[in-house]
């Protein structure tokens, strides 16, 4: 059924289609404009298993080790072909399936010899053979055995109870599982649905994004000042910008530099007042000093000592007589004043003004073919509406419409017959898995009972019931595992070889893709056709249509056009000539004349550079400015000088002297706050000016020269290659408008060839017919089954040994070893212990038997 829904779907989205030849290979561009709406499927592209995944690849992992071969391609190609001629090569069918068939084989012997080892085994039994005499022999190494046989049992139980598991999740996985097929078929259904649907508006969306195109056209016809002009400009720019800015720059420079120089011109007439103050201050004060010295304290120790101290230190009370001698720049003042008399910076901005109206000049100059471009775009859009309408896709989904409708009648009549069937399966299923699980159950209870009830003071005819009823357990394990394993085995058998191959053959195959290059092999599946495929639907079987390249594409998203080659039939490309509709464009683009006359500096700004750098503010002796600024106002730090003096004063007896050479210092102070911070302050101005100027005339002509060669280069280029990018640009412009409808054409192509009427939904309906229904929600159950109840059935073997073995030590028997001495040698008696009997080889002594009354 799963397979039905597969191969209908296919041939109905391929009926009534047909192509020749090889196909073409269809790129898409690199840039697009555009995406189609994303059409939103609800079934997924891969079924995940989920955590009962890992049993699953356990299962694979044994197939892989009992069947390692790879998938036999040829091998298969070689039998389908011979099926025809009735001769099949058995020997490579043997070689490929050996891992499958011993597997068999040692199931087969399972299956003869268990049955017959049971009935042998029994037969023992009822003659007190094989352990069915109820005597136990007492040895030395008998608890120990029972530990051993007890722990094996154990842990072969726990083996068989995870085989028992994974049987009853694979019962469970195929019935939960076929109950979703009909929500996973009604998903499968409606995606199939939505690409009948979605198909014809996606046909429509692309003819609505012409329009969209012819508006981004548009805008940019309307724009032509900012994107031609602009483009102009920005050809431009970088030769002439960079010019303009340099002799803006200077035209600052000249301002800053006429700045510099009047604040440089007042500061040197301010420092030549201010230091003639300060030595008209300085001699004053010295002269005070002087009165003040001639004191008759003075020339009495010891202040005749401190007196002449202050007598000697006179003589650095003056000012630095140099700052009234620096030369004045009224000369380069008054050349740069001549200079400023042109206006540089407005001459800069004409020129900057001259490049920014190149855009608006672009658009007067080009309206009229600007009309003339949008008149041919406008009758653009009927034709590809003409050939859009014409696309044989709508034509092929009408008629794969009848198919889905038929195929999804089909699976909804059927599929109840399905469940029936998966009902009965389950049923039988939860029987096998009931039955191993009682087996399991009375070994665990045998264990159970056989070990809480186990008392080892007592002897083995006086055991309790609760061991003796473990020890009952146990052999009614060991009973039905005789008796029904060997059919589990023959369930297990059939499951194996059927799942095996399955996987093998079909599922692994059709994941990766082998099975369909076994199909698409030439002449194979019919012998007069080369590709099976096509010559099934289109009747041309030369054309190379495969079911790998079918079903590939249509897992990549691919649309049906694309898919199905059926550019032979209705070539998108011939009907959508882009160099027919690109051509008128070009024509009218051709046309398109700009005419630029740009100047950027007149004979005025040039001479006004060349006065400029002829100022003489390069020739000035900056450093004998620098250096004075360097120099102190005085001789000394007045400040010091004062405190000094102050010192000294205030070590002299109090008096005249004393008073007299404190107002003098006071004297100072004030001189030094009102004469020598004023000239300390024009000084740094003084410093800040020349630095300024010296930093603008050091290589100022180098720079003038720099900038004048500039200018010419620049004039040059605009001269000589204004019309070159003019055609440049103008051709750019060109490319840009008909590059959105080269894209938007080929987009059209692209879009009909790779993304209309994706196949997708039938690739994925495709998978849930055979990877989904057959392999994931049949085969992967059943091959869990079959290698969980194997696993139990095989493990039933060695717990039937060990339970036979370990239920003699929990039964209770009818007789024992017993020895007569037992009472009468109380040390013999400590040594073998207080459970009432003796060892048997200690006295050497064979099979003492005392026969007791029967408890069972």
């Amino acid at each position: 059924m799963a397979l039905v829904l597969g191969s209908l779907l296919l041939l109905g989205l391929c009926r009534n289609s047909f192509s020749g030849g090889q196909p073409s290979s269809t790129d898409a561009p690199k840039a697009w404009n555009y995406e189609l709406p994303a059409t939103n499927y609800e079934t997924q592209d891969s079924h995940k298993a989920g955590p009962i995944g890992i049993l699953f690849e356990l299962v694979h992992i044994f197939l892989y080790v009992v069947q390692p071969r790879d998938f036999p391609e040829d091998t298969l190609r070689k039998v389908i072909q011979k099926a025809r001629e009735s001769k099949i090569d058995y020997e490579k069918i043997f070689y490929y399936e050996a891992g499958i068939i011993l597997c068999c084989v040692l199931g087969l012997l399972f299956i003869i010899l268990m049955p017959l080892v049971g009935y042998f085994f029994c037969m023992c039994r009822c003659c007190n053979k094989c352990g069915g005499e109820m005597h136990q022999r007492q040895k030395e190494n008998g608890p120990f055995l029972r530990k051993c046989f007890a722990i094996s049992l154990l842990v072969i139980c726990i083996i068989i109870s995870i085989g028992i598991f994974y049987g009853f999740v694979a019962n469970h996985q195929v019935r939960t599982r076929i109950k979703r097929s009909q929500k996973l078929a009604d998903s499968n259904f409606k995606d199939l649905r939505t690409l009948l649907n979605e198909t014809p508006e996606q046909i429509k969306y692309i003819l609505a994004q012409y329009n969209t195109t012819k508006d981004k056209a548009f805008t940019d016809l309307n724009s032509i000042n900012s994107v031609l002009g602009g483009g102009i400009l920005d050809r431009l720019r970088p030769n002439v910008i960079p010019v303009l800015d340099e002799i803006k720059s200077m035209a600052t420079a000249i301002k800053e530099t006429k700045e510099a120089l009047e604040n440089m011109n007042s500061t040197l007439k301010s420092l030549h007042q201010q230091s003639t103050q300060l030595s008209s201050s300085l001699t004053s004060v010295k002269t005070s000093l002087r009165a003040s010295l001639n004191d008759p304290l003075c020339s009495v120790r010891p202040s005749s000592e401190t007196c002449n101290s202050i007598r000697l230190s006179l003589s650095q009370l003056n000012s630095n007589p140099e700052l009234r001698q620096l030369p004045p720049v009224d000369a380069e003042l008054d050349n740069v004043n001549k200079v400023l008399r042109t206006d540089l910076d407005g001459l800069v901005q004409q020129g900057y003004q001259s490049l920014n109206d190149i855009p608006d000049r672009v658009q007067r100059q080009t309206t009229t073919v600007v009309a003339g471009i949008k008149r041919v775009l406008n009758s653009i859009g009927s034709d590809i509406d003409n050939v859009t309408q014409r696309l044989p896709i709508q034509d092929i989904l009408s008629e794969f419409s009848l198919y889905v409708n038929n195929t999804e009648s089909y699976i909804h009549r059927n599929l109840p017959t399905l469940e029936e069937y998966d009902s009965y399966w389950w049923l039988g299923g939860l029987v096998i898995c009931s039955l191993l699980t009682l087996i399991v159950i009375f070994y665990y209870l045998g264990l159970l009972c056989g070990v809480c009830g186990y008392d080892r003071h007592a002897t083995p005819t006086t055991r309790g019931c609760v061991s003796n009823t473990g020890g009952v357990f146990l052999m009614v394990g060991v009973g039905l595992s005789f008796l029904f394993c060997w059919i589990l085995m023959i369930i297990v058998v059939l499951t194996f070889v059927f799942g095996a191959n399955v996987e093998k053959l079909i599922c692994e195959p059709y994941t990766s893709k082998e099975l369909f290059r076994v199909l698409d092999t030439p002449y194979l599946l019919n012998e007069d056709w080369e590709y099976y495929l096509s010559g099934k639907l289109f009747n041309k079987s030369k054309m190379k249509l495969t079911f790998e390249q079918v079903y590939s594409d249509c897992k990549k998203n691919r649309g049906t056009y694309g898919t199905l080659h059926l550019q032979n039939s209705f070539n998108i490309s011939e009907r959508l000539n882009i160099n027919e509709h690109t051509g008128s464009i070009s024509s009218e683009l051709e046309s398109l004349q700009v005419n630029l006359n740009i100047f950027l500096l007149g004979a005025a700004g040039r001479k006004n550079l060349e006065d400029f750098a002829a100022c003489g503010i390069d020739r000035m002796n900056y450093d004998s400015y620098l250096a004075q600024t360097g120099k102190s106002p005085a001789g000394v730090n007045l400040l010091s000088f004062a405190y000094d003096l102050e010192a000294k004063a205030n070590s002299l007896p109090p008096g005249n002297l004393r008073n007299s050479l404190k107002r003098d210092a006071q004297t100072i102070k004030t001189i030094h706050q009102q004469r020598v911070l004023p000239i300390e302050q024009s000084l740094s101005t003084l410093y800040q000016s020349v630095k300024i100027l010296q930093r603008t005339g050091n290589g100022l002509l180098e720079r003038v020269t720099r900038i004048l060669a500039s200018l010419d280069f620049a004039q040059n280029f605009i001269t000589n290659n204004t019309s070159s990018v003019i055609i440049e640009e103008t051709k750019k412009y060109g490319r840009t408008i008909i590059g959105y409808f080269e894209h938007y054409l080929q987009w059209i192509e692209f879009s009909i060839s790779e993304k209309v009427a994706s196949c997708k939904p039938v690739a994925t309906a495709l998978d849930t017919a055979v990877d989904v229904f057959l392999c994931s929600y049949i085969i992967d159950p059943l091959n869990l089954f079959w290698f969980g109840i194997g696993k139990a059935t095989v493990f039933l073997l060695p717990a039937l040994i060990f339970a036979v073995k370990l239920a003699k030590y929990y039964r209770r028997m009818d007789s024992e070893d017993v020895y007569d001495d037992v009472e009468t040698i109380p040390m013999k008696n400590m040594e073998n212990g207080n459970n009432g009997y003796h060892k048997d080889h200690v006295y050497g002594i064979h099979n003492p038997v005392m026969t007791s009354p029967s408890q069972h």
